[in-house]
């Protein structure tokens, strides 16, 4: 039986191992497949009470690969490292955030592209 590290968990996917680059790829290809509009996301703390996130930018609207996602993340992660940074999905359809996930986690070491 395998045992977690104590460590603090963020939403989708933060108890599975760290997303290899193709599986973040995969991840933004499935927001894309579904029509989801990608956006990205950063904040300084990791506080749960802390539910607005500041956006990079505005919504990946034009967003028609991954790699132009994948670019505005490493954009992201350039100009602020020291924040957590994570990816969503927004459905313009029901006019809301879907899904999301964590890319970045400041001090981590594990930025994988």
């Amino acid at each position: 039986m395998q045992t977690l590290k104590k460590e603090r968990r963020f939403e989708t996917l933060s108890y599975l191992p760290p997303l290899s680059d193709a599986q973040i790829a995969r991840q933004v290809q499935y927001i894309l497949d579904q029509g989801y509009f990608a956006a990205v996301e950063f904040n300084e703390t990791s506080n749960p009470t802390e539910v607005y996130w500041t956006m990079w930018k505005l919504p990946l609207f034009s967003a028609n690969s991954v790699q132009e996602v994948l670019n505005e993340v490493q954009q992201c992660r350039s100009e602020y490292p020291n924040c957590y940074i994570r990816v969503i999905g927004f459905d313009n359809i029901k006019q809301c955030q879907t899904l999301s996930f964590i890319v970045h986690k400041p001090n981590s070491g594990g930025y994988r592209y």
